[in-house]
């Protein structure tokens, strides 16, 4: 079967792997003229099963509110005359409740850890080397009652079998010793000694070169325009994937099916086919340090809470990465935002980094509500989705590739995921159950 893949992040360029893997010839289709140059660029490295709790929460709220009128706030809204905003937001807060948040963090830990493992088969198979750091995640509170608020998150981490340890202050230290100089302002951590860390653009570029050795074909340089149909009701497909190649030229590209992985902009292209998703870009920055002291830098993957940053070691360079900005399409930097991260890494790291040159970025992280992301078929027979990974592309990536070859290929995905278009099975079931949220688009 001929399959057109749209984006070439780590998801698209995962799925393009996956697929012919499964025996399918094909194509990818990237705007930008290589893999990994978006979203997929520069973010915090880390593979975080365990910590994996979304930002929709019973805490949100509150801080939400509170950090309105804040310029370098960790989750800042700034409200839009956009409908699909304001629908978002209200179905964010829909999903802060203590029991949506349990049901969305079962949905995140088994697509993630079932992604994880795909990852390290990945890593054995391909021997693609990306700073790859196996020393766990560790998270740390500098806040009592945010610690405390962490507990039962948690414990229903360690309930589906991660083993997410709460550990003390004297703990943090020793597993991190570089955070000696912030050592009176923790109060707590939970370490995941299983997590991991890596750089996800090296990683997407070098497996984009794998999949070009085995025959996937890349057009890069080539803007996806528009998605055409034919057929109606159950028998409505997607005819053809109209693009504007690199001479500025218009071609009609024909596939058996079509797999969307183009992240944020995945919405505005299946709109005016009627598939309405609750996707919205959450703008991420992120800062990478030239390392000048290796002893002052961290080794294990590390999360501040307070300030709702990541922190990975890649080779030798420090990566900090976080914040997320709800307003519109624009990658624009904000000062103060960058400066906010570098001021909050120097704090934590002093001495560690070359901190007068940092290199900063920005990604439109594809975020729903729930923090769920869209993986299956649509009512289009030939139409897949694969989008709205928000801030665990990289955590997801791989097996949301692989998962998407299997449903192309007609098979069932080995994991307990609500996928769209699928029936899913329950824990302690032998009966499938349509979940509201697998509805067929």
């Amino acid at each position: 079967m001929k399959v057109i893949v749209l984006g070439a992040g780590i998801v698209g360029t995962a799925s393009a792997w996956f697929l012919q893997k499964a025996g399918h010839d094909v194509t990818v289709i990237e705007r930008q003229p290589g893999a990994a140059q978006e979203t997929s660029f520069a973010n915090g490295g880390q593979i975080s099963v365990s910590h994996a709790e979304p930002w929709a929460n019973p805490s949100a709220p509150l801080k939400v509110l509170k950090w309105l009128r804040r310029e370098d706030a960790p989750l800042l809204f700034r409200l839009r005359p956009e409908w699909l905003q304001w629908r978002w937001g209200l179905e964010f807060l829909r999903q802060c409740t203590p029991s949506r948040t349990a049901h969305n963090i079962r949905q995140i830990v088994a697509i993630a850890e079932y992604s994880r493992q795909t990852l390290q088969a990945l890593r054995a198979e391909t021997d693609i080397a990306y700073d790859c750091e196996t020393r766990g995640i560790l998270h740390f509170y500098t806040d009592e009652r945010e610690f405390e608020q962490s507990l039962p998150a948690a414990q229903l981490m360690r309930d589906l079998g991660c083993p997410r340890e709460t550990v003390s202050t004297e703990d943090v230290l020793r597993i991190e010793p570089s955070l000696a100089p912030v050592r009176h302002k923790i109060v707590g951590g939970d370490f995941t000694a299983t997590d991991e860390s890596g750089d996800v653009h090296k990683f997407t570029t070098g497996l984009a070169d794998h999949c070009a050795k085995a025959g996937v074909q890349f057009r890069f340089n080539h803007l996806v325009t528009r998605l055409l149909t034919e057929g109606t009701g159950a028998a409505a497909r997607v005819s053809g994937v109209e693009v504007i190649d690199e001479h500025g030229r218009h071609q009609v590209l024909q596939a058996d099916s079509v797999v969307l992985a183009m992240g944020s902009f995945s919405t505005r292209l299946v709109k005016p086919l009627g598939i309405d998703l609750m996707l919205y870009p959450g703008k991420g920055y992120s800062a990478t340090y030239r390392v000048l002291d290796p002893a002052l830098t961290p080794r294990v993957s590390l999360t501040d809470d307070g300030h709702k940053l990541v922190i990975s070691r890649l080779g030798d360079r420090l990566r900090v990465a976080g914040t997320c900005e709800i307003n519109g399409y624009s990658r624009e930097l904000n000062p103060v935002r960058c400066e906010a991260i570098t001021r909050r890494t120097q704090e934590l790291f002093p001495g560690a980094c070359d901190y007068e040159q940092p290199q900063y970025w920005a990604g439109l992280r594809p975020l729903t509500p729930s923090n769920l992301p869209y993986i299956g078929q649509t009512h289009y027979t030939n139409l897949y989705l694969n989008t709205g990974h928000g801030t665990l592309g990289w955590t997801m990536g791989c097996g949301s590739g692989r998962a998407i070859a299997e449903i192309v290929s007609g098979r069932r995905p080995d994991v307990d995921f609500e996928f769209v278009g699928m029936r899913s099975r329950t824990r302690g079931s032998n009966m499938d159950v349509m979940p509201v949220s697998a509805t067929r688009f």
